[in-house]
C-alpha cells in the first residue's frame, strides 16, 4: 500500500509538484538559541513593567538624588542654593533637638513596634477561630484601621481632654483624679503609642493569612502526640509565621520611624510639652517647611534614610536566626 505523500505526488499537477520540490529545496531556518529567546523574554518583561520603572525613576530615584544633591547647601527655596560642603551634617550631629527628636522616636520605635505586633497578631488569631460570627468578628477588628490618622487623632483629643473626656470620666468611676496624658512629655508619647494600636488591623490581616497557610495535618499530629494549645503555638504556629513575622517587623520599624501625623495633629505641630512629641519626621518638615531650611531638612532626610537601611538590613541579617521557610502549605 503506497503513503499518502506517494499518492499526492502522483496525482498533483506539474505546478503543484514544481512548488514543493522548490520548498523542499530552501534549507531550513534555524530554531532561534536559548540566548535569543532570554533577550526576547526580557524585552517583553521591561515593555510590561516599564510603567513602575518611570514612576520609581521619577518619584523614588529622582527626589532621592536630588536630596542628597541639597544636603550639602544652603537653600530656603527662594534663592539660589548655596554650598556648604558637610556643614548641614555637622550640625544635625551638634543640634541638641535632633537629639530630643531622635530619643522621642526611638522611645515611640522600641514600645510601639513589638506591641503592634503582640496587638496584630492576637487580633489575628481571634479572627482565626472557626465560629460562625468569625466574618463579622473580623470586620469589627479591622474596621479601626480604616479610620484615616488624622480623623483619629481628632478623637484621642476629646477622649483624652483632661476635663471632659472620657478616659477620665472612667478614671473617675473608680474614684481616680484626672490625668493630662497629652499634656505630659512622657504621656504623650504613650496616647500616640496607643493610638497606633489602632491601626493593627492591617498587620493581623496579614498574620492571618500566615495562619490560614500552615498545614493542618502538621496540628492534627501535634494533637495526636499530646500537644496542648499553647504547645503547638510555641511549637508550630510560631514558627511558621516568622516569615510573616519579619515582613510585619520591616513595615512596623519604617512606620516607626516617619511616625508624623498623629503627633502633628495632637500637639499642633508643636510637638510640646516640652518637645515630647517632636519626633524627627516633625523636627525635619519643621526645618523644611517652617524654618525654609531646605538643605538641613534635606540633609536630616538623607541621615533618616541611612538609618533606615541600616536597621533594615540588620533585621534581615538576624532574621536568617529565626525565620523558618521549611514547611509549606499542604
Amino acid at each position: 500500500m503506497s503513503s499518502p505523500q506517494a499518492v499526492d505526488s502522483r496525482t498533483a499537477g506539474p505546478g503543484i509538484a514544481a512548488a514543493r520540490a522548490a520548498v523542499a529545496a530552501q534549507p531550513a531556518r534555524p530554531r532561534p538559541g536559548r540566548s535569543t529567546v532570554r533577550r526576547r523574554n526580557l524585552r517583553t518583561g521591561l515593555l510590561f513593567i516599564s510603567p513602575w520603572i518611570v514612576g520609581v525613576l521619577i518619584f523614588i530615584v529622582y527626589p532621592v538624588a536630588y536630596s542628597i544633591g541639597l544636603s550639602f547647601t544652603r537653600y530656603s527655596g527662594m534663592e539660589a542654593p548655596t554650598w556648604v560642603g558637610l556643614q548641614n551634617y555637622v550640625t544635625a550631629f551638634m543640634d541638641p533637638l535632633v537629639r530630643t527628636s531622635v530619643g522621642n522616636t526611638v522611645f515611640y520605635a522600641v514600645i510601639a513596634v513589638p506591641l503592634g505586633l503582640i496587638v496584630a497578631l492576637s487580633l489575628a488569631l481571634a479572627m482565626n477561630q472557626n465560629v460562625r460570627e468569625v466574618a463579622l468578628y473580623r470586620t469589627i477588628f479591622y474596621a479601626p484601621s480604616l479610620i484615616p490618622a488624622f480623623a483619629m487623632s481628632f478623637i484621642f483629643i476629646v477622649f483624652l481632654n483632661p476635663q471632659f473626656g472620657v478616659f477620665n470620666q472612667v478614671l473617675g468611676l473608680f474614684g481616680g483624679s484626672n490625668v493630662n496624658l497629652l499634656g505630659d512629655p512622657t504621656g504623650v508619647k504613650i496616647a500616640i503609642i496607643l493610638m497606633a494600636q489602632l491601626g493593627a488591623g492591617n498587620a493581623a490581616l496579614i498574620f492571618l493569612a500566615g495562619l490560614r497557610n500552615v498545614p493542618r495535618t502538621v496540628y492534627e499530629a501535634a494533637r495526636v502526640d499530646g500537644a496542648g494549645p499553647i504547645r503547638q503555638f510555641v511549637s508550630i504556629t510560631f514558627p511558621l509565621l516568622t516569615p510573616v513575622l519579619l515582613f510585619n517587623l520591616i513595615t512596623g520599624v519604617s512606620g516607626a520611624l516617619q511616625v508624623f501625623t498623629e503627633a502633628y495633629i495632637v500637639t499642633n505641630g508643636t510637638g510640646d510639652p516640652d518637645a515630647g512629641a517632636l519626633f524627627y519626621m516633625m523636627y525635619l518638615y519643621k526645618n523644611a517647611f517652617g524654618f525654609a531650611e531646605l538643605g538641613y531638612a534635606s540633609a536630616l532626610a538623607v541621615l533618616l534614610f541611612l538609618v533606615g537601611l541600616a536597621l533594615a538590613l540588620l533585621i534581615f541579617w538576624l532574621s536568617r536566626r529565626f525565620v523558618n521557610y521549611d514547611v509549606e502549605a499542604g
